[in-house]
């Protein structure tokens, strides 16, 4: 199994904050390799989901209100855009970390820079 790392995609206008407040793309990102996805957003999102939790993953086409690590009830949005959005459906749930604090992951929204190629390497998986 290869490892393969995808970015998280940045809107131009939120870049500078995020790598000011140390979110930026140098402390970000997903990785898929060792059996899991692992995601991380600097200090604000850690999560690693074994291949086999995920039971679904596509194009995301809904609505964001703000960028950065959002979530409740374990549906969690990490993203520094609007655009390149996927989603994760993630059974049995995971535990993640946001903001250090440990938290039920049951769905995973995320902003990536190529969405497909991710998409595409999940699937060979």
């Amino acid at each position: 199994m290869t490892t393969s790392d995808f970015p998280i995609r940045y809107d131009s206008r939120f870049a500078p904050l995020a790598t000011a407040f140390g979110l930026g793309r140098r402390r970000a990102g997903v990785r898929i390799g060792e059996g899991a996805v692992t995601v991380r957003l600097g200090w604000a999102f850690r999560a690693r989901i074994p291949l086999s939790s995920i039971r679904s993953a596509g194009p995301d086409s809904g609505g964001v209100t703000g960028w950065g690590v959002h979530g409740f009830g374990g549906h969690w949005l990490v993203n520094g855009s609007a655009r390149g959005l996927v989603r994760l459906e993630v059974d049995p749930p995971v535990r993640a970390y946001a903001v250090q604090i440990p938290v039920r992951l049951r769905e995973l929204r995320l902003s990536l820079d190529q969405p497909d190629v991710f998409l595409a390497a999940l699937r060979k998986n």
